[in-house]
């Protein structure tokens, strides 16, 4: 199983005070040195963490895939090309919400998304939906023809602080359930969202999943133990729940 570092709130982080420090660069340095297998940035709309000259000072330090989260839009459709990472990863995006609330709704937007799926795929790049782990969503990736989808785990993650056994159960069996039929349909599955210590286990043990895309929490333990430490445990985590 991959592990994908989000390094937004590294850029979070230097921008409160303004500035170059710290560098979300550095950060794609010390995952690659310790044996992350991806770099995940979101630029968004309102450039409050990740700017516009960071994706190719990432891409320039790092040979580790860069994993660009967008929004449909025209605009983050340019960016893409022009930069033309290893993924783009389809996200919602509303102006006011602190971090991603939810899956993208697939079905619902699906003639937005059909011309720039196209026009990534076109590109070679990689096409991810994040979208939540449900029958409607996964059918609309399929007829999108989509590579990949990250099932959203932010139900879960809130289900685990909860302590409500019942939700966490139902939660992994959706997850399970919709890792299985993305897998049957020949898309590969991801996870992400809410991810911690102490619930990702259980996650990593879906043997469908092949990736896992974890940044807040990474850059939180980072502030106190330090980054590398704090991805090496993430992938110990992983690791021990897949063997």
């Amino acid at each position: 199983m991959r592990l994908g570092v989000n390094i937004d709130h590294v850029a979070t982080i230097r921008n409160a005070r303004g500035g170059d420090h710290p560098d979300p660069v550095r950060a794609a340095q010390i995952v690659a040195r310790c044996g992350g297998d991806g770099i995940t940035a979101h630029l968004r709309e309102d450039r409050r963490h990740i700017r516009d000259d960071d994706l190719k000072r990432i891409q320039d330090a790092t040979d580790l895939p860069l994993n660009l989260e967008m929004a449909a839009t025209e605009e983050m459709l340019g960016i893409a090309l022009r930069h033309a990472p290893h993924a783009a990863c389809i996200v919602p995006e509303k102006r006011e919400e602190r971090t991603t609330e939810g899956g993208l709704d697939a079905a619902g937007q699906h003639n937005t998304l059909v011309p720039i799926v196209e026009r990534l795929k076109e590109a070679g790049i990689r096409v991810s939906l994040f979208i939540e782990a449900s029958e409607r969503q996964l059918d609309a990736a399929i007829r999108l023809g989509a590579p990949v989808v990250e099932f959203h785990t932010g139900e879960y993650a809130h289900a685990h602080l909860d302590g409500d056994r019942t939700r966490i159960s139902a939660e992994l069996k959706r997850i399970a359930d919709m890792s299985a039929l993305a897998t049957k349909n020949g898309i590969e599955p991801h996870a992400g969202h809410g991810l911690t210590y102490e619930n990702v286990q259980p996650i990593a043990a879906i043997p469908q999943l092949a990736e896992l895309n974890i940044g807040h929490y990474l850059i939180g333990e980072a502030v106190f133990h330090g980054l590398e430490p704090a991805v090496l445990k993430m992938r110990e985590l992983m690791d021990e729940a897949r063997g």
